[in-house]
């Protein structure tokens, strides 16, 4: 559990940083936007009741409003390596004068949970749908916090509420007890056609490396079961990123570790590409892919299918300079091929994409990596593809100053190609920010 939760450790230590340095925001010309881009900072967080330090990206309703979390800040009596405060469930307001930001739930840890990880999705029911990795149950305990976390619900208020500080309701679906059922979820969420929500947990389970879980409603309540307990052998282990579905309902995802042990440079495997395939009652799993250091290590973030059915995911380490990967996985008859698109992400050790990537309606790669970059603070980036090769782009260098620094997050695009995002440190009051990049 330790070596599996070094790359948080690292992060918490970059938190000391407190100068704020003003240098002055590059304008990049790409060619797949073919104009500048500008970067505002549409909030900074300021570590009270909006919460510090955002770890996960940022989610877009259909009106346009953007929904995310911060690992701590807000209130309660949690502690861990980011601070006091167990987390927030934040909304910004799209209006024609700007940005309105809110607070819609704030925890309080213990059974409410603590340090939300997992990005919020809506759910068919028109909630929204999360995950803390700690508060709840059992005797988990990481740099976030202790509990082994929980998956919960936030529903908007019934009334017309004409006051900016309107909570949500929020309903606790599961806590994790820390035992066969895995402990400490901090992948994004995914539900199925039947409404049936499906997750990852990085420890615990049948085998102590991780599940992969199901969460059936059925008349209010929740059930959950086991669809996979990780090996952390041929099958990898510890799964930080969450799982994704294809077109006939398989699952795909990617282990942070195992796969075989002291493989290359990883002292614990260094993690899988997996599919899991339904049948009757129960699940197959399939491993698509070993990494052996040299093509990447400790995948951290969910896989996207592009509209060919191609899979693309990202590394925090390995490569040319162990500093992360991109790499795509392209399926032909049952089969699914290997390739490293970028191989030199960043000038640290896990300090490449940690985050899902996103993929634009022209087929580009957008994400964002914690380190590397002009002034090292991390970047965001996008790949373009130009005759069967990839070009990898950045379209901001974090300064580490009032800009924000080292983002851990998805994107996330609106229908203009705007891009929304979230950066983990720094800000004008060191706490990290939420950002808009415009073409």
């Amino acid at each position: 559990m330790k070596r599996i939760l070094q790359g948080a450790q690292r992060i918490a230590g970059w938190s000391l940083r407190t100068a704020l340095v003003t240098i002055p925001f590059a304008l990049i010309v790409l060619t797949a936007y073919s104009h500048a881009q500008t970067y505002t900072v549409v909030h900074a967080f300021t570590g009270g009741g909006d919460g510090q330090y955002p770890w996960t990206g940022l989610t877009m309703d259909r009106a346009g409003n953007l929904y995310g979390t911060t690992v701590s800040g807000g209130g309660g009596a949690c502690t861990g390596d980011f601070g006091t405060g167990c987390g927030v469930v934040f909304k910004l307001s799209h209006t024609a004068s700007g940005w309105v930001f809110a607070p819609l739930h704030v925890f309080t840890g213990s059974n409410d949970g603590q340090a939300p990880l997992s990005r919020l999705i809506f759910g068919p029911d028109g909630r929204l749908y999360g995950a803390t990795a700690n508060g709840g149950s059992g005797s988990c305990s990481t740099e976030w916090g202790s509990g082994c976390g929980i998956v919960f619900s936030l529903s908007p208020p019934q009334n017309a509420c004409k006051s900016v500080l309107c909570p949500w309701t929020e309903r606790i679906i599961y806590h994790f007890q820390g035992q066969f059922d895995g402990g400490v979820p901090i992948g994004d969420l995914a539900f199925d056609q039947a409404g049936n929500l499906y997750g990852t947990t990085i420890v615990r389970g049948a085998n102590g490396a991780g599940v992969v879980y199901k969460l059936s409603p059925s008349n209010g309540e929740w059930t959950q079961t086991i669809v996979w307990a990780f090996t952390d052998y041929g099958d990898g282990g510890h799964p930080w990123g969450g799982v994704v579905f294809d077109s006939t309902g398989n699952l795909y995802g990617t282990t942070a570790a195992g796969g075989y042990l002291d493989q290359g440079e990883c002292y614990e495997g260094c993690g899988t590409v997996f599919q899991l395939t339904p049948s009757d009652s129960s699940w197959t799993e399939n491993t698509l892919h070993t990494f052996n250091g040299s093509d990447g290590g400790f995948s951290a973030a969910d896989l996207i299918f592009d509209s060919a059915g191609n899979l693309y995911g990202n590394t925090t380490s390995g490569g040319s300079n162990n500093g992360g990967t991109v790499f795509e996985l392209t399926p032909s008859g049952g089969m699914w091929t290997f390739s490293s698109l970028f191989t030199d992400l960043s000038n640290g050790i896990q300090g490449g994409p940690w985050a899902t990537m996103t993929i634009d309606k022209s087929g580009n790669l957008l994400g964002t990596r914690k380190s590397g970059g002009l002034y090292g603070a991390g970047t965001v980036f996008m790949m373009t593809q130009t005759g069967g090769m990839w070009m990898l782009t950045d379209l901001h260098a974090f300064s580490g100053g009032t800009d924000g620094g080292n983002p851990s997050g998805s994107v996330t695009l609106d229908a203009g190609g705007n891009v929304y995002g979230t950066a983990l440190l720094d800000g004008l009051y060191g706490k990290g920010v939420i950002f808009q990049i415009t073409p």
